[in-house]
């Protein structure tokens, strides 16, 4: 995702310090995986140079001031030109799993074990997102359905790939 964008959709609510906003990102969006400061004044910092946001005001703080970042007219649109964008299709055409499966074929490495450690792993992550799923508000259970069906789709390729190991295995030394 965009961290540039999201930002400018949560200051379409209203101004906001960076703290703030990567409470919010963090709350919202970071699933585990929080915004390092670092990268929350660095997106900040470009959005400011790209005019699509603006600092709304500063207050004294313990350290340097904090500023107030408020999205400018131009940030509204990009923002509504973003959201109405579909997001390309990412198929997995040549997967790093794939790769491994055909150089054990060529390498003769048994790669029916790497597509029975990689189930095992897909199956443990899947455990693991409908535990969260069951716990989790509405946002948390659409993030973990989406990641679980995507998940699916791979076990269904594992297996089919498993299906067809030996007539890969011929097509590969050919």
């Amino acid at each position: 995702m965009a961290i540039g964008q999201a930002f400018l959709g949560l200051l379409e609510a209203g101004p906001r310090h960076g703290y703030d906003l990567k409470r919010a990102y963090d709350q919202r969006f970071g699933q585990g995986r929080p915004l390092a400061y670092g990268q929350v004044y660095a997106t900040l910092s470009r959005l400011l140079k790209n005019g699509l946001v603006e600092v709304d005001g500063t207050e004294p703080g313990d350290g340097p001031e904090r500023k107030r970042y408020a999205i400018t007219a131009a940030g509204v649109t990009d923002m509504a030109e973003w959201l109405g964008r579909p997001e390309k299709p990412e198929p997995y055409l040549q997967s790093a799993l794939y790769t491994k499966v055909v150089l054990a074929l060529l390498t003769g490495r048994p790669a029916a074990e790497i597509l029975d450690v990689q189930r095992a792993e897909h199956l443990r992550l899947m455990r693991e997102l409908t535990r969260r799923k069951v716990g989790g508000d509405l946002a948390d259970q659409l993030v973990c359905d989406h990641a679980l069906f995507h998940l699916e789709a791979d076990l269904r390729w594992l297996e089919l790939t498993a299906a067809r190991l030996d007539q890969l295995a011929e097509e590969v030394r050919r």
